[in-house]
């Protein structure tokens, strides 16, 4: 109910996502129980496969994160997130409030173990292919082992679902030397280069498209700043095309015949393409779309939902942060004894 074009999309992306994929046994659409009805009931679907969750309340954009968790306890989002936890489905999906849906996985579902604080992370294209940014906007302060584990869960999710086989992770700075950065960075890159993931060493901005990691790191005031400037500079390149283009019959011509190239630069540009962002660190699927998401972007991002329900991303990152974990540990020296 929260996304900025109610429920409609919502709907027609989740019975795109059943039809494509027969793996999903059962779809909730929780919210609004007559808004919800006067889409679905004009589509084709399986009534077995779809349910109707009735919530008699809706997070506002505007509403403050913990407090619309507290007070709004029969919120479509409070609600979606209840039924994770009580074990009547594997993951959750909401285009609407992303700090009300961060406080509500944060507080109902909980971290996994060994997390202290989780990360929202999503996919990027590059020269190459997709890459992966974590923290785009969970938590906006950050200390270093927090840096580190997210580098770690990272690194699970881009091998379990991009198939990356050892995934390159680096740590956004401000140079790519081991001395540059703040205090933040500067020890987040100790503890990074000290884990067993293949960590190798800081991103500088305007690396971050050249293919050079898979996941880049950093805290989430830093990756959201960067996510909505990257969406902000697509879409004025864009339109900065357009308009040169359209301004005479020879430049019209040349875009008709690079047609297809522009096309295909559009596709990977387009955000609807990756399903939003998952909240890595929680126990159990939580997938935050972009309020404006269209059909296509619902679909895309429960497909997300189902592979990393299916690669058993949690129960990696459990096993990755304590290998990490007893490493570090092993690493410290030794109190010394007191006389």
């Amino acid at each position: 109910m929260g996304g900025d074009f109610g429920p409609q999309p919502v709907v027609a992306g989740a019975l795109a996502a059943l039809h494509l994929y027969p793996g999903i046994e059962k779809l909730y659409l929780v919210g609004l129980e007559k808004e919800i009805h006067a889409h679905l009931d004009g589509l084709p679907h399986d009534a077995a496969r779809v349910s109707v969750v009735h919530a008699s309340e809706v997070v506002g954009m505007h509403d403050k994160p913990v407090e619309a968790v507290r007070r709004k306890k029969d919120s479509s989002l409070s609600r979606a997130v209840d039924m994770v936890k009580k074990g009547e489905a594997d993951a959750v999906l909401s285009p609407g409030n992303t700090g009300a849906l961060v406080a509500a996985a944060q507080i109902k579902l909980r971290t996994l173990p060994g997390v202290e604080r989780p990360g929202l992370a999503t996919l990027f294209p590059s020269h190459k292919g997709r890459f992966l940014i974590l923290d785009v906007g969970a938590n906006i302060e950050a200390r270093p082992q927090h840096l580190r584990d997210y580098g770690v869960m990272g690194e699970v999710y881009t091998r379990q679902i991009l198939g990356c086989r050892n995934p390159r992770v680096g740590l956004l700075s401000i140079g790519t030397e081991e001395m540059k950065g703040n205090e933040l960075t500067l020890e987040a890159f100790r503890l990074l280069k000290a884990s067993q993931i293949n960590f190798t060493g800081n991103v500088e901005g305007h690396d971050i498209f050249a293919d050079k990691v898979d996941v880049i790191v950093t805290d989430g005031f830093s990756g959201n700043v960067l996510l909505k400037s990257c969406e902000a500079a697509s879409r004025f390149i864009a339109h900065w095309l357009k308009d040169e283009l359209s301004k005479n019959l020879l430049r019209k011509a040349g875009a008709a015949l690079a047609y297809g190239a522009f096309r295909a630069i559009k596709k990977k540009m387009n955000p609807d393409e990756y399903g939003g962002a998952i909240l890595l660190g929680v126990n159990g699927i939580c997938i935050k779309a972009h309020g404006k998401a269209s059909t296509n972007a619902i679909r895309a991002a429960i497909r997300v939902a189902a592979d990393s329900i299916e690669q058993r991303v949690n129960t990696q990152i459990i096993e990755e942060l304590r290998l990490t974990h007893e490493k570090n540990n092993a690493a410290q020296p030794a109190p010394a004894a007191s006389a």
